[in-house]
């Protein structure tokens, strides 16, 4: 839907490469999660209808990206890598560690979509986080979440996400939305075969945003006509201590517990 160009340090300090290139003054260098927000931000702005946000752990891991999703009311699941600080009224850990307490049933087995060969199935384990007053009010609209994923045939293959979603949200959605990052990813792919994505060879930044920008078009063009003849593309299967546990089960969900706090028939928000 959108694009930004990554310039890395090597390029912005060396005003006189920019210039040649004709890249504006006024571009000077941004981490790889800024020109996110910026897309995040035009993407808001648009008449687009928009409810979630995925992203990867390089993206995941950064706070202010995931503070300006909640303050704009989206709800989102990114992945953060194992060394993620979980910090809650319940504690602090790393995200590996809170998943490694997580009880047996806390697991449950679903699908993240379907794949070349059938569902995309995994067991997964979320869990919600206490509220935090200060940025959530009385009486929040969305919870925080903590999710892992672990793969069935290597139960060392666990992945980690965080995420922020509406009141009376399951886990099977969030699971869902965890899973559409493998269409984004066939969408990429689609868009290197078909219509040329990164095979770009310009001199020129002006060069660079025409040639993704056409790529995309086309790319949008031949989904919609490809939708329309009733064409269904399957995206590649990528099945890639003595202390109290924290994690409570209450109506049917599982949550993270304050030191002393009785979930028992309460909704714990955060």
């Amino acid at each position: 839907m959108d694009r930004e160009l990554y310039l890395s340090k090597s390029w912005t300090s060396d005003r006189e490469r920019c210039r040649a290139a004709k890249v504006p003054d006024s571009r000077g260098f941004a981490t790889k999660t800024e020109p996110a927000r910026t897309l995040v931000a035009r993407a808001l702005a648009s008449p687009l209808p928009i409810s979630w946000v995925t992203a990867d752990a390089l993206y995941g891991q950064d706070w202010h990206f995931r503070r300006m999703l909640e303050e704009a009311g989206l709800g989102f699941v990114v992945a953060v890598p194992k060394s993620q600080q979980i910090k809650s009224l319940a504690g602090c850990w790393r995200i590996e560690q809170l998943i490694g307490d997580a009880p047996d049933d806390a697991w449950e087995r679903l699908s993240c979509g379907e794949g070349a060969k059938g569902p995309r199935l995994y067991d997964w384990a979320a869990a919600q986080l206490p509220a935090v007053p200060f940025f959530d009010g009385d009486e929040p609209s969305h919870h925080r979440w903590v999710m892992a994923r672990r793969s069935i045939s290597r139960p060392d293959d666990i992945a980690y996400y965080l995420a922020h979603a509406p009141t009376g949200t399951s886990v099977g959605e969030l699971v869902e939305v965890a899973g559409s990052c493998w269409a984004i990813e066939a969408c990429f792919q689609s868009a290197k075969n078909e219509c040329g994505l990164d095979q770009y060879e310009v001199r020129r930044y002006i060069g660079w945003y025409r040639h993704i920008t056409l790529a995309m078009l086309a790319h949008a063009f031949l989904a919609a006509m490809a939708a329309k003849g009733g064409t269904e593309r399957g995206a590649a299967e990528t099945d890639q201590p003595s202390r109290p546990s924290p994690w409570q089960k209450s109506e049917g969900s599982w949550q993270l517990a304050a030191p002393g706090q009785d979930t028992t028939g309460t909704l714990i928000r955060y």
